[in-house]
């Protein structure tokens, strides 16, 4: 657990996880959450629950409003999925060699879960401890089981490896049970990837307690209810909307094609090369260039054994997360996405088969044992290394290279921006959240500006409504760009046109146009909402 710490804390120091986007308006949610506003969902996004923004709330009460009080809580959260998965590959049956094996696994893990475990997108943290939390108490349940069912005799060993414990096993089985619902319940309303634990939890539950547990299933379900309160009144006040952004509404159109069949070989690479690699470290999440090839191919080669060994060893609930989780590919809209972040709960079935590969070869020879998984430690943490060396992007949530931003700038945009009594205007939503946080939002601007090539743009894109109103009320406003000539040029004729004078400035990655001698708004600039093609 120290050493994961330390590693982030490294990463940290040398500022390699940009501060995106997504991560800002968390920690404005935060910073108005301590202002007296009761956000129930992250803005402009109506499934993924607010309880990030509160754990970090905490943490600006304490520590104040900075970037790396974020980062705290997403170490803490990390801490916690570490420990929890020391317990889980004890409860699986792994020795204390492999457990620990497993932990050093997401200690050291690859890029793609340090990215979604430093910088913060909303609740990636969150689920993977709350949903390492619903093992446990699901694991506990059978192992409760059992040793009733043997009149406190120890309980067999074998697939679950249910083996006694203590604590939780001295509750009544309806508390247990409600405790596992109000678990899931919150952690759904929290992040609905949740659901990539829940579906085989549910499906291990039924299959052990058969219809015989009905009782339990009500109670169970009546503390889900619970959990997800807010989700369920949003979704009522909404007309359904949480629904409709937890399905893909919001990305319904990453995926060409007009029929399933013609959409599927995309999603079938999205998952099997594009997502897989990526959750191996084989490749970054922004990149398709292959990390270390010559070692990456040792390593891939080590995988696919792993993988066949676990095929009947390892534990079924965590194939049914793999089972989830392609499924999803498979009918949702989110089989567009070729990131692998919706990997990330899959970190979990990787680093307990590793270890369940590496401790049977350890019965045969235990200096191989350990050099394989230093070869393997070390491929993580040498690819992460090097994905911080290069900035821009550095260990970046952005996927489109016109997106990334050369962030040591930001303080130096600020400062000119309120020297030159520019404090509203327009820009992409790349831009507006990251200055409005670290200008104390002195500096407002309306996520109004595509950062597509294509010049489209989606109204998604301005999630938070009183920055729009702030800067449609201003009687002037500027405009930021970021990497794209062509639109700079767009707005350069088009100001012309208008017979608009205006100065320009470059400051790294940004292109400002301030100082317009009438206010213009977006729309004369014709840009097209990507979202209604």
């Amino acid at each position: 657990m120290l050493i994961g710490v330390a590693f982030k804390v490294l990463l940290l120091a040398f500022n390699a996880v940009p501060f995106n986007g997504d991560e800002a308006i968390v920690a404005l949610m935060a910073r108005h959450i301590l202002r007296g506003e009761r956000p129930v969902f992250f803005y402009g996004q109506a499934y993924l629950g607010s309880t990030d923004a509160w754990l970090i709330a905490g943490s600006f009460s304490v520590f104040g409003e900075t970037v790396f009080a974020i980062r705290i809580v997403q170490i803490a959260l990390f801490a916690g999925v570490v420990w929890t998965t020391y317990l889980l590959a004890k409860r699986y049956g792994l020795s204390e060699w492999g457990a620990r094996a497993a932990m050093l696994g997401l200690a050291l893990p690859p890029t793609m879960l340090t990215l979604y475990t430093t910088a913060t997108l909303g609740g990636y943290g969150e689920t993977l401890l709350l949903g390492n939390v619903l093992l446990l108490i699901a694991n506990g349940l059978l192992r409760h089981s059992e040793e009733s069912r043997f009149n406190g005799q120890a309980p067999r060993t074998g697939q679950d490896a249910l083996q006694p414990t203590h604590g939780i096993t001295r509750l009544s089985k309806w508390v247990r049970w409600m405790m596992l619902g109000m678990v899931a319940g919150f952690a759904f309303y929290t992040f609905p990837l949740v659901l990539i634990y829940l579906i085989p939890i549910g499906v291990w539950l039924l299959y052990r307690f058969r219809l015989t547990g009905w009782r339990m299933y009500v109670v169970a379900l009546i503390g889900f209810a619970a959990g997800c309160a807010p989700w369920w009144l949003a979704l009522l006040q909404s007309g359904g909307l949480p629904l409709k952004e937890m399905v893909g509404a919001g990305v319904a159109g990453t995926l060409p094609g007009a029929t399933y069949f013609e959409t599927l070989g995309v999603r079938l690479l999205d998952f099997f090369l594009f997502g897989a690699s990526a959750w191996l470290g084989l490749r970054y999440p922004w990149s398709v260039e292959f990390v270390l090839p010559l070692i990456g191919l040792a390593v891939l080669a080590f995988y696919l054994g792993m993988l066949g060994y676990a095929l009947r060893r390892g534990p079924r609930v965590l194939w049914g997360m793999v089972l989830t989780l392609l499924m999803t590919f498979l009918l949702t809209s989110f089989g567009g996405d070729p990131s692998g972040r919706y990997f990330l709960p899959l970190y979990l079935p990787l680093v307990i088969f590793t270890a369940m590969l590496l401790q049977r070869i350890r019965k045969q020879n235990g200096t191989l044992a350990l050099l394989m998984l230093i070869v393997l430690l070390g491929y993580n943490g040498t690819g992460t290394l090097l994905a911080a060396a290069k900035n821009p992007p550095s260990i970046t949530t952005q996927f489109d290279p016109i997106t990334w931003i050369d962030h040591s700038r930001d303080q130096e945009l600020i400062d000119f921006l309120w020297g030159h009594g520019e404090t509203r205007g327009y820009t992409s939503y790349w831009v507006q959240t990251p200055i409005a946080f670290l200008s104390d939002e002195r500096i407002i601007s309306a996520a109004r500006l595509p950062y597509h090539l294509d010049m489209g743009y989606t109204p998604r894109d301005d999630r938070y409504p009183p920055y729009a109103q702030a800067v449609r009320e201003a009687p002037r406003a500027f405009y930021i760009t970021i990497n794209h000539p062509q639109l700079d040029e767009r707005i350069r004729t088009r100001l012309d046109e208008l017979e608009v004078s205006f100065k320009e400035r470059t400051i790294g990655n940004y292109h400002v146009f301030y100082a317009l001698s009438a206010k213009v708004e977006p729309e004369a600039f014709g840009f097209h909402d990507i979202a209604a093609r």
